[in-house]
């Protein structure tokens, strides 16, 4: 039942995240036999997309705009620069609403074994960026996989070096979590990283 067409949407859809080819089959026959209108919708905004957003000249960042509208609000503390990998995890650290400082997205982290190491990371415009006098601190919020610890170590090291303060962000049990469902990993990790009740 497939045609050339059909093969290369469901390719194309096989790019995203979770994406099989079940499942990229399914969705591209759900748009093509239910939802035309949806899925003209969906190629309008990503062609859209994909003419019109680049990285903030400040954050790295995607914006419309030179400088995103984050880093140039006056309300944000300039002082504080926090370091993501990727632009989700910088939205996930402003649902939190516990903090008004300003970013850099690294889009990416230091892994090796996919080709990606510093220089792939452009780290020349993080350094760029923390070397503006009004940052006091960087704050390292990459995620706690293999890599994200290797990139964070990296980064502490290199900012180190250059005399700025740098910090990590803790670890630890979930709000609402219970010791008896949790890895002993995490347990190991909260409990050297206890403070004072």
């Amino acid at each position: 039942m497939s045609t050339g067409v059909l093969d290369e949407l469901v390719s194309a859809l096989r790019c995203l995240p979770s994406v099989g080819p079940k499942s990229a089959q399914r969705m591209a026959l759900h748009l093509l036999q239910r939802d035309r209108g949806g899925a003209e919708k969906l190629a309008r905004a990503l062609g859209n997309a994909l003419t019109r957003l680049h990285n903030c000249a400040r954050c790295n960042t995607f914006t419309e705009l030179e400088v995103c509208e984050r880093c140039s609000s006056p309300r944000r503390d300039a002082s504080l620069l926090c370091v993501v990998e990727t632009p989700a995890d910088m939205l996930m650290m402003e649902q939190t609403h516990s903090y008004a400082g300003l970013y850099f997205c690294l889009m990416g982290r230091i892994a090796p074994l996919e080709g990606v190491g510093p220089k792939e990371l452009r780290l020349d415009r993080l350094l760029e960026r923390a070397a503006d006098p009004a940052v006091r601190e960087v704050i390292l919020a990459t995620n706690f996989t293999n890599e994200g610890e290797a990139t964070a170590h990296y980064l502490g090291e290199m900012l180190r070096a250059r005399g700025l303060a740098v910090s990590r962000i803790a670890r630890g049990l979930p709000v609402g979590g219970e010791l008896e469902h949790t890895d002993i990993g995490t347990i190991a990790q909260a409990l050297s990283e206890r403070r004072p009740a």
